[in-house]
């Protein structure tokens, strides 16, 4: 008796900076060995200890404009003179052995995919309150008053956008976040 492979889902998690995605996702890999977070491909040069297909798969313009061309990426944007975006191969791969996949994109990088592999589950990770994401971001340290002003501004037109996606995840306690997203992967 022969039994047919299991598929994975794909879920795609995106939200405005300083909402906690970076932290959620390393938490639940923690938690969750089998799920696999997605490698993205650039076309920035590697930066000191970054890995090929750990960090990124680091590949020239021609090769990377070669995969948009021929649909092998599942989305992809340019940003400060480099290409971004995620390979739809290994993704596939993945899914087809049974694994569940993660995306940790940008919101137009998650509106891609709606279109490219609209199969995807969509989240979209939200702050208890806008003052909260302020706080948050200022409390980084790592950015000017200008940069603040950017990011808060593009985190108001995000949260805009969270009615588009299959659930909101409200990031107010790391612990019950966590708990959250384990049962939305599930």
């Amino acid at each position: 008796m022969t039994s047919t492979p299991s598929t994975g889902r794909l879920t795609v998690i995106t939200g405005p900076s300083g909402v906690g995605k970076g932290t959620l996702v390393n938490r639940l890999l923690e938690r969750q060995p089998t799920i696999w977070l997605s490698v993205s491909a650039t076309t920035r040069a590697p930066r000191p200890g970054e890995q090929e297909g750990v960090q990124y798969f680091f590949l020239g313009r021609p090769a990377f404009e070669q995969l948009v061309a021929g649909g092998g990426l599942l989305e992809w944007a340019e940003f400060a003179g480099n290409l971004y975006g995620t390979p739809r191969q290994p993704v596939e791969a993945k899914l087809a052995a049974g694994h569940p996949v993660l995306l940790e994109i940008e919101l137009e990088g998650a509106r891609q995919v709606r279109q490219s592999f609209p199969e995807a589950f969509q989240l979209f990770v939200a702050p208890p309150s806008f003052a909260e994401l302020e706080r948050r971001i200022r409390g980084r340290g790592t950015d000017s008053e200008e940069a603040i002003q950017r990011r808060l501004a593009r985190a108001s037109e995000e949260l805009e956008a969270a009615a588009e996606f299959d659930a909101v995840l409200v990031n107010a306690d790391l612990e019950t976040a966590l708990l959250e997203l384990e049962g939305l992967m599930a």
